[in-house]
């Protein structure tokens, strides 16, 4: 392979498209302007979904999840922790949700059964003993640094250079042809140049201000989302309410810790990103009603992160309303060749991301190269550092 591709991001995104690209046989640089999943990737709410939260407003993105979801299961077991989720009613409005729920999950294909109350109890000692029903799923927990390193891992063993602290400053043109990427060393400081055939834009809610380096539009709407991390994993299994997806109605563990989340509102910078008071009050409200004392854990953080949300006309500006599917962008249409922006979507849906960028990269270049990321599996994020 004689073609070489630079990907501007090393966050879920990015290292599944540096994985893709080396298997295939291209020549692969990933440049990264922080640590391994030092953004949007590390600091979310590490829900490996099933696609229950999205099944009743967002059957696409349901849909793509728990596909996704069984084929990670089976590439990188390593870096998951399959611990299954219950969608529980805390009140009648929830219970009236129930079969709607049940359907619409039938109908996106995500394996849903209603279990009885006593033995959601017995399953989850700290739940709500009041609850009214509970429905489990396949959800899962996932480690972020742990995800993007397998990803990565594998990709340096197929000849990937992954170059962290190393930020795009500008792009570099022959012409309206996007040749390559100015980098600058974020602990030196020196820039230089890094030739390439084809640059893929995978910086998440950081993607519109790449693109607009290249004089092109992307139009991701960074959304933020506040979530609280208590010292105590309270709940084995991922809790979510049994109603449309709002602030405040998910738990999951991670580690040894519980994470509520998370609340909705667009931000103009995802580097800045004040966390409103109002938002704290109100998700330790919730987490209350979902594990009474939920709080006693003491509170280990309080952190947002701003979700690439792709917009669409018509809709508000929160983000709730907006689909959580993903969007490739191939910018020769905006009259700037050489250029891919991938972004939206899940980091559990981070590897067909992946595969739709690869593959319009190899529709560019007049290559049939297939995709083989449904079936390799990866390396364990361990030996991201050997050799």
């Amino acid at each position: 392979m004689t073609y070489s591709v630079i990907v501007i991001g090393a966050g879920s995104t990015g290292a599944a498209t540096a994985h893709d690209l080396a298997l295939r046989g291209f020549r692969v640089t990933v440049v990264e302007r922080g640590e391994v999943a030092s953004g949007t990737s590390g600091r979310n709410h590490c829900l490996l979904h099933s696609g229950g939260r999205y099944a009743m407003r967002d059957p696409e993105s349901a849909r793509e999840c728990i596909e996704e979801n069984m084929i990670l299961r089976r590439i990188m077991p390593e870096a998951l922790e399959l611990n299954d989720g219950l969608f529980v009613a805390l009140d009648e409005q929830d219970l009236s949700f129930k079969e709607r729920f049940l359907a619409a999950c039938e109908e996106c294909g995500i394996p849903a059964r209603e279990i009885p109350v006593k033995q959601a109890l017995a399953m989850e000692p700290h739940l709500n003993p009041n609850i009214l029903a509970a429905v489990q799923v396949p959800d899962g927990v996932f480690e972020p640094f742990r995800f993007c390193l397998s990803f990565l891992a594998t990709a340096k063993q197929n000849g990937a250079t992954v170059l962290t602290y190393t930020e795009v400053v500008d792009f570099v043109f022959q012409g309206r042809t996007v040749a390559g990427v100015r980098v600058r060393d974020r602990r030196t400081g020196e820039e230089r140049v890094i030739g390439g055939d084809i640059v893929i834009n995978a910086a998440g809610p950081w993607s519109g201000k790449i693109a607009a380096m290249a004089g092109v539009d992307v139009p991701v709407i960074p959304t933020a989302g506040v979530m609280i991390s208590v010292g105590r994993r309270w709940n084995r299994m991922v809790l979510n309410r049994l109603n449309m997806p709002g602030d405040g109605d998910i738990i999951v563990p991670q580690r040894r810790t519980a994470i509520i989340g998370t609340t909705s509102w667009r931000v103009e910078d995802p580097d800045f990103i004040p966390i409103p008071e109002d938002h704290v009050r109100l998700l330790l409200d919730r987490a209350e009603r979902f594990i009474p004392g939920y709080t006693r854990g003491g509170i280990r953080g309080i952190f947002a992160v701003a979700r690439p949300l792709v917009g669409r006309r018509g809709v508000a500006a929160d983000g709730r309303e907006l689909s959580r599917t993903f969007e490739c962008f191939d910018h020769a249409v905006d009259g700037v060749e050489g250029l891919v922006t991938i972004t939206g979507g899940k980091m559990t849906t981070a590897r067909a991301m992946a595969e739709k960028a690869v593959d319009v990269v190899c529709a560019k270049l007049g290559l049939e190269i297939p995709c083989r990321t449904r079936e390799v599996p990866l390396l364990s994020y361990r030996a991201f550092f050997a050799g």
